[in-house]
């Protein structure tokens, strides 16, 4: 997941261990900030803060006619914005308030493409920042047409950057293995593991998964994120794992309180999962949604087939799976032809 710095926000652990934090404008007075960064009650206060404002509400009200501030207030109040998965919401919401913060006060019709290309290429050593930035502004500026803000969208043309990452790294069956000898049948880690690999959801997905979705051996769950219904039949490696983890909450994974996991709580416990196995960093809850989509390509399913257990929405994703598979297996039928011509002496 890409972080994004927001300007004047500073943050301390006090000495309970909670951390703090705060926003320090340029006259140096401190305004604490409520909730997590990137939630609706955070964004609300540090939108307020930059405006200079003591009230932690977002108003077109206090905001200038024709300013980019203008722009964000009313996209925040459009059908299209909060139609949005609060997840993708908070998302969208801490690019915007960083660009807001910035330019907040300026003319959103004066916003040239020159200004957008060298805002890009000012983040090319962070590929998926530059993109996720490029994506948003496309998606403001395209907003801002719609509604008269201004009469073009300065963003058309503009590429993305090119990167070499393939994004979140896809587990391997070595390293699988490896995490499932270090944390054994019946423990939350290995429940949290099976969970994921057996169901290909996001970990907003599985940490709201229990018994409650399961219904004659088939998962049905609504994604946070996308909104798509999968009914997923409960695979017997994650039947009985489930079996040998009983639980009397609403939800399979719970914290050391009994409560359900947030989304980031959650990734946050399962890296340590991870570095207590020995696994590397590059180990992420995220990357055993790809394993599980890999696995499926390997077993000959088609990129429709996998879509209907992840939930994908266009075949974009599932096909990179599928296609590696279709390379991999297409290489080692090739190799054979040529060892089964060699040893029996055909001729060139």
């Amino acid at each position: 997941m890409t972080t994004f710095k927001l300007k004047y926000v500073h943050e301390f652990r006090d000495r309970h261990g909670h951390v703090r934090r705060y926003f320090r404008g340029r006259d140096g007075k401190r305004m604490p900030l409520p909730g997590l960064p990137g939630s609706e009650e955070f964004m609300a206060a540090y939108a307020a803060a930059l405006e200079g404002q003591g009230r932690p509400e977002i108003g077109a009200k206090r905001t200038k006619a024709g300013t980019v501030n203008a722009a964000v207030v009313a996209y925040y109040q459009s059908a299209a914005f909060r139609s949005l998965a609060k997840s993708t919401q908070d998302t969208y919401r801490g690019i915007l308030e960083n660009f807001r913060g910035e330019h907040g006060e300026k003319g959103v019709a004066t916003l040239e493409r020159r200004h957008i290309e060298k805002m890009i290429s000012h983040r090319a050593d962070t590929p998926a920042a530059a993109n996720n930035l490029l994506g948003m502004l496309r998606t403001l500026m395209q907003f801002a047409v719609t509604h008269g803000f201004r009469k073009d969208d300065p963003t058309a043309g503009v590429k993305n950057v090119r990167s070499r990452s393939e994004g979140y790294h896809t587990w391997t069956e070595a390293e699988i293995s490896t995490f499932e000898a270090r944390h054994e049948i019946g423990t939350r880690a290995r429940l949290a593991m099976s969970l994921l690999l057996y169901t290909a959801q996001r970990r907003s997905d599985v940490v709201r998964m229990g018994r409650q979705h399961i219904r004659e051996g088939v998962l049905t769950l609504r994604q946070q994120k996308t909104g798509t219904l999968v009914e997923i039949p409960v695979h017997p490696e994650l039947q009985a794992v489930l079996d040998a983890t009983p639980s009397e909450h609403l939800t399979f994974l719970v914290t050391d309180y009994g409560k359900p996991f947030t989304a980031a709580g959650f990734g946050n416990l399962f890296r340590d999962w991870c570095t207590q196995a020995g696994l590397p960093q590059r180990c992420s809850s995220h990357g055993l949604r790809k394993a599980a989509s890999r696995r499926l390509a390997e077993a000959g399913c088609t990129a429709h087939e996998i879509m209907a257990i992840t939930g994908h929405k266009t075949l974009t994703e599932v096909t990179r799976y599928t296609a590696a598979v279709d390379r991999r297996r297409l290489g080692k039928s090739a190799i054979q032809k040529i060892t089964t011509r060699t040893s029996t002496g055909n001729p060139e």
